[in-house]
């Protein structure tokens, strides 16, 4: 049998490497293999290869498992503030000023709908407090967050306010009904908070 020139075998090779067992992976799959491999390695080192190597092996698997970790907590709390803002929040997705809130709340109530009255009441305070930079415009904001960081400005509303965060919350979460006597309470306090001026800086900093 006569030996193989080099040129034979170059094109051998070639062919075998274009069948199936050879194929290109994708790179999802290289990726992945390589990950695997990368893991067998440390945890080869971690158990086989000395105190040393174990020590160095076990604190870099220590550190992939915190950075996961870290990953997965990142992920919920972003997923979190999605249904927060759609749910949770105050305003919903379409963006309005105070005053279509209050004309949204007026048509409501005079539908009788009260629970959904009092809910865009709610929302025209709330951006009303944004728009006289009384309070920051934080997207997601729930009710009682809007009442805690209102009342620091506007200290002697705070038990209104932690009031009317509540009937918000039970007309939306907890199943209860709107009432007429609710709304007319929670427009009130909206009325009062447009009158109302914030305590100096210094003074609220001595009332903490």
């Amino acid at each position: 049998m006569s030996p193989i020139g080099r040129e034979e075998a170059a094109r051998r090779a070639a062919e075998e490497l274009l069948k199936s067992p050879y194929e290109r992976e994708s790179l999802p799959d290289m990726l992945l293999r390589h990950f695997n491999q990368f893991l067998g390695d440390l945890a080869d080192a971690a158990f086989g290869n000395g105190p040393v190597g174990g020590i160095v092996a076990s604190v870099v698997i220590l550190a992939l498992v915190v950075a996961a970790a870290a990953l997965v907590s990142w992920q919920l709390r972003r997923m979190s503030r999605r249904r927060g803002l759609v749910t949770g929040g105050l305003y919903g997705e379409r963006v309005r000023t105070a005053d279509e809130h209050r004309r949204a709340a007026e048509r409501l109530a005079g539908e009788g709908r009260w629970s959904e009255a009092i809910q865009e009441r709610l929302r025209a305070i709330a951006r009303d407090l944004e728009e006289r930079a009384l309070v920051d415009g934080m997207p997601g904001r729930t009710a009682d967050e809007l009442a805690a960081e209102a009342a620091a400005a506007l200290p002697d509303l705070a038990a209104e306010l932690a009031a009317a965060a509540r009937s918000f919350d039970d007309v939306t979460y907890g199943g209860v009904p709107g009432t007429s006597d609710a709304y007319a309470t929670m427009a009130g306090l909206d009325d009062r908070l447009r009158q109302a001026r914030p305590v100096p800086l210094a003074v609220a900093g001595e009332a903490s």
